[in-house]
């Protein structure tokens, strides 16, 4: 896991050794191991290094020839590349064996990788600069027109700090950020800054993007026909392989534990595949009534021998960080799960370099309970899923969110492919954006501010194939989702009591926003980026009663995320002092 940025310019131009450097600064966090550059005519590329894989020859940028590579992830199945392929690599690093593969194959060199990765290459001999990520989105790559060509980086705010980019923020994205919690599509909430596509990718000739292919993270067609033991007997194997490939690290991992089934299955494949104890972290809240899954999680970890380390996340903690934990997340996701994610991070990182996490799982088998209305028709009481907003309930912003569902209802289209149940269609839109722009960024910046790698082995190839055409009743059964995986660990953790009723996962920022509302929600309703958009009174007696009604909480967790962000990623501001000092700050 690194950071990488660069320049594509047209023939005749140089890239500015200034805008390199700052692009580099900005990308510091992500690579603390070390840094390197590479300019060859129009055309510069940049990386940091947070070393996992061959930690003394695989520093970056890697060459070939007459192409040179930087690169952001990991390609997991890297050794079965080289050997089915017979490729000569001159060092042990996992990203060595895409830059062959692209002298060999070109645009499709991507097509064979299984891994979570962000590929920037340039090749002199063909004159192009290619970018590709993963097909599920693990990992994050932005690009820019500017003057001249392209650029592009890990991570928006590098483009930002470098000066390629204005911070000016697109209304229909900040529609969407209020009443999804997350921005849809190509475009961010940034004016000239998209993504390239989870699976795309991109070939930039003379300055400007020339061709485009997408590789797609699920396999195409319907439920297939295939009985219970059967479907069981191929997700151990596909299980057994990813964890495994996920393993493969030159330096010390563990993994984020729950009481949930997804973080489970991993515990439990993990304590197969290791002959020592399995590191398990964890986090909980002391607050009264506040779902804590520390008990049941220690449980787990006992059951299988795993050395178990909890994290208390305290209200006290969370109005000290918050400002800093915002300020990492630059393509905004209003999701409270980052609050435990980042504690999470800090105290892993004081053991391992990667862990190992269970995002995917309810997408995959079906584990959301918005799935099983989707799937019901409208007259029995289904509904499209996401079809409300945040905001709907709450009479606070000076005028309702327009076309904030209009990304949800494009997907939408794309999602309901020939061939597909209601329930494949409602996954599918799910992991075309919920799951790239909401939880794998949430665990991308929370892990790399802490020099930290987060992998996901049930986003993997193998996973999705023997998991998204499943039939509908071995996912969904009744009021139960994930009904095979929970299967699957009944018999394998039966300690994880995966039929057992199980608390939803919450963060009690309603209760902790209205603790201090009356001091809080004067501060959020002064700050530019709320005033644009809210009324101020509204958002006092907002953040005076969050905490008994969700939406109220949901409304305010949403308006204190956006000041936040808005006074970082906008206006510029640092992230210094508690969350009072920061939003009292001119």
């Amino acid at each position: 896991m690194c950071g990488l940025a660069g320049l594509a310019l047209r023939q005749g131009l140089t890239p500015d050794s200034a805008t390199l450097e700052a692009l580099t600064r900005a990308l510091a966090h992500r690579g603390p191991d070390g840094a390197g550059h590479h300019v060859a005519g129009n055309v510069a590329l940049a990386h940091t290094r947070l070393a996992i894989i061959d930690l003394v020859t695989g520093d970056q940028p890697l060459f070939a020839g007459a192409a040179a590579l930087v690169a952001n992830g990991e390609v997991y199945n890297y050794r079965e590349l080289r050997e089915a392929n017979q490729l000569r690599c001159a060092t042990g690093s996992d990203c060595e064996p895409p830059l062959h593969l692209w002298r060999r194959d070109g645009i499709g060199f991507a097509e064979g990788l299984r891994g979570m990765y962000a590929i920037a290459l340039t090749d002199r001999a063909a004159r192009q600069v290619v970018l590709a990520r993963d097909p599920f989105g693990i990992k994050p790559l932005y690009t820019a027109e500017v003057p001249g060509g392209i650029a592009f980086a890990s991570e928006p705010q590098a483009l930002i700090a470098a000066g390629l980019v204005k911070p000016r923020v697109r209304a229909a994205a900040l529609a969407e950020l209020l009443q999804l919690q997350f921005t849809t599509g190509a475009e961010t909430i940034f004016e000239g800054i998209t993504r390239v596509l989870p699976g795309e990718t991109i070939v930039v000739a003379d300055g400007a993007i020339a061709e485009r292919r997408r590789r797609a993270a699920l396999p195409e067609g319907g439920p297939e026909s295939i009985g219970a033991e059967a479907a069981l007997a191929r997700l151990d194997a596909a299980l057994e392989e990813s964890v495994a490939l996920h393993q493969r690290s030159d330096v010390p991992y563990g993994m984020f534990l729950s009481g949930g089934i997804d973080s489970a299955t991993v515990l439990a494949m993990m304590a197969r595949l290791n002959d020592r104890p399995v590191l398990a972290f964890t986090a909980g809240f002391d607050v009264p009534g506040a779902a804590d899954e520390r008990a049941q999680a220690a449980a787990l970890a006992a059951s299988v021998g795993a050395k178990h380390v909890t994290v208390a996340v305290t209200e006290a903690m969370v109005w000290r960080e918050l400002p800093r934990i915002v300020a990492a997340m630059d393509d905004p996701a209003a999701d409270y799960a980052i609050i435990p994610t980042w504690f999470l991070a800090q105290r892993a990182r004081q053991e391992v370099k990667v862990v190992l996490s269970g995002e995917g799982g309810d997408e995959l088998f079906g584990g959301y309970g918005r799935y099983r209305a989707a799937m019901r028709p409208w007259w029995l009481g289904g509904k499209a899923p996401r079809a409300h907003g945040s905001f709907d309930r709450v009479d606070v912003l000076r005028a309702p969110p327009t076309g904030w569902r209009d990304g949800i209802g494009a997907a939408e289209t794309a999602a309901a492919s020939a061939g597909r149940t209601r329930l494949q269609a409602a996954q599918a839109l799910d992991i075309a954006d919920w799951l790239p722009n909401d939880l794998l960024i949430k665990l991308d910046r929370c892990l790399m501010a802490h020099g930290i790698e987060g992998r996901t082995p049930l986003l993997d190839a193998g996973v999705a194939a023997a998991a998204f055409r499943l039939p509908d009743a071995l996912k969904v059964q009744g009021h139960t989702g994930k009904w095979l995986l929970r299967q699957w660990l009944a018999r394998h953790l039966p300690a994880a009591q995966p039929f057992a009723p199980k608390q939803g996962f919450t963060v009690p920022v309603g209760a902790w926003i209205e603790r201090v509302g009356d001091r809080l929600g004067p501060l959020v309703a002064a700050q530019a980026g709320v005033a644009e958009i809210a009324r101020p009174d509204r958002v006092a007696s907002l953040f005076r009663h969050a905490g008994g009604d969700k939406h109220r909480g949901f409304a305010a967790w949403h308006l204190l995320f956006y000041a936040l962000w808005h006074r970082r990623h906008v206006e510029g501001r640092p992230a210094e002092g508690d969350v009072f000092a920061a939003l009292a700050a001119r």
